[in-house]
């Protein structure tokens, strides 16, 4: 993955959540944001997914700039996969029709591939199951990794990763956070929100920390949480990795 941010703003009604995020990242499988809440993490997360639009600035993903107009924004969702700590999955659908439907409408396959599809995915997040069952009937746990089945079943370029732990018990998030760590062992690139520091600190990639709508330091993983630079750094990691 290759990522470059540029001079990055954003304001919500007056309040400047962004101010001014550059960022250069060349050929690293992933990339941890952490910091403070209300730092600006998932905002920044949400533009490079195209979800939200810059007030200014510009993002470049593997060298193609990202055009924030809405025909080429479709194109550019349909490349990235998103999971957020809600979940976000169709209550009325079964998790198996949760991954055949984007399949089917989205990418354009047919109803027999898409469930062949769905069904390989489903065994391999572990869920073959839990099939026909729909959200409200799987845990937490099962629900976010249909979630995640279903972000890398169109092959995105790129996983963008909103805290999908945050919403889960202890067990729970132990699962989610295994899946993850195969999909890292295979080479997906991705970009993950959290405040697992404990996960954020052993993977392999780079880490950017975030406060106040800036980005105050970044570098390696083990670089920023062994020997971080900035003060706030120091300070916020002093703090979240006491116990």
């Amino acid at each position: 993955m290759n990522l470059h941010l540029r001079q990055i703003v954003k304001h919500f009604n007056g309040h400047l959540v962004l101010d001014q995020i550059s960022l250069d990242l060349t050929e690293s499988r992933a990339l941890v944001l952490i910091g403070p809440s209300g730092g600006g993490k998932s905002t920044l997360l949400r533009i490079i997914g195209g979800l939200e639009h810059p007030d200014a600035g510009e993002v470049r993903i593997n060298g193609e700039a990202v055009i924030f107009e809405e025909e080429a924004l479709v194109r550019h969702r349909r490349s990235i996969g998103t999971v957020f700590q809600a979940f976000n999955l169709f209550p009325h659908l079964s998790a198996l029709q949760n991954l055949t439907l984007p399949l089917i409408q989205v990418r354009g396959h047919t109803a027999r591939d898409a469930e062949e599809m769905g069904r390989q995915l489903l065994a391999r997040f572990r869920l073959e199951a839990q099939a026909n069952k729909r959200p409200a009937e799987l845990s937490g746990g099962q629900r976010q990794r249909v979630a995640l089945a279903r972000a890398i079943s169109g092959k995105p370029r790129l996983l963008l990763l909103d805290e999908p732990t945050s919403a889960l018990d202890p067990e729970m998030t132990a699962e989610v956070l295994d899946m993850i760590a195969e999909l890292r062992e295979e080479g997906r690139d991705f970009i993950l929100v959290t405040h697992e520091m404990g996960f954020a600190r052993k993977i392999n990639g780079h880490a950017a920390f975030l406060a106040a709508g800036r980005i105050l330091e970044h570098g390696p993983v083990a670089q920023l949480f062994e020997a971080p630079a900035a003060p706030e750094t120091r300070a916020f990691l002093s703090k979240v990795l006491k116990y």
